[in-house]
């Protein structure tokens, strides 16, 4: 597994392998930034529309029924070889799990974090000379987050979403903690 910070590329064998890897590396992430916009302008638009006109509730309603079709809707959108999807270590609905090498990206994102290191913007992976994959890491910056996956007060407000997610692991987090990624994956 390679990973590419920040898109910083190790020396290859020779200069045209670097050019064509470059070129690769900038259509990865050139796809994984215009797929994420995509991709978070759809969700948070919504998002922020249920939780103006219902609060809490009404997101949470938005999510468990809506998020995840809304995420396939914007697949269809994306050109061939291109798919996207959220991920989380500490997931509220379990397809957003990862697997096991994107489980590894958000591990050494949680280390870094822990070590007072800055995140990287995104990180690039190569998983076979014709799979990327780019990640955008997903961080709380937003103190309307912390109602939902926070230390949820509001005792009905908890009670529906460990009734919707049984297995919830998604609260408890803090201003500046990373709470996922998006993740695009590019098939040449």
């Amino acid at each position: 597994m390679k990973l590419f910070h920040s898109v910083t590329l190790i020396a290859f064998g020779s200069i045209s392998l670097l050019a064509n890897e470059m070129a690769t590396i900038q259509d990865v992430v050139h796809n994984g930034q215009t797929s994420t916009k995509l991709l978070m302008d759809t969700l948070g638009k919504n998002m922020q529309m249920h939780m103006k006109h219902g609060g809490p509730m009404e997101a949470l309603d938005f999510c468990s029924q809506e998020a995840y079709n809304l995420t396939e809707n914007v697949n269809t959108k994306l050109p061939k070889g291109v798919s996207i999807r959220r991920i989380s270590l500490q997931t509220r609905n379990p397809v957003n799990a990862p697997t096991e090498d994107e489980a590894k990206v958000l591990q050494h994102l949680i280390e870094l974090q822990k070590e007072n290191k800055p995140l990287p913007k995104k990180v690039v992976e190569k998983i076979d000379n014709n799979t990327y994959k780019f990640y955008k890491p997903l961080v709380i910056t937003k103190p309307v987050c912390l109602k939902c996956h926070g230390d949820v007060q509001d005792k009905k407000l908890k009670s529906e979403i460990l009734n919707r997610y049984p297995e919830d692991k998604a609260m408890h987090y803090k201003m500046g903690d990373l709470r996922g990624a998006v993740v695009t994956t590019v098939k040449k």
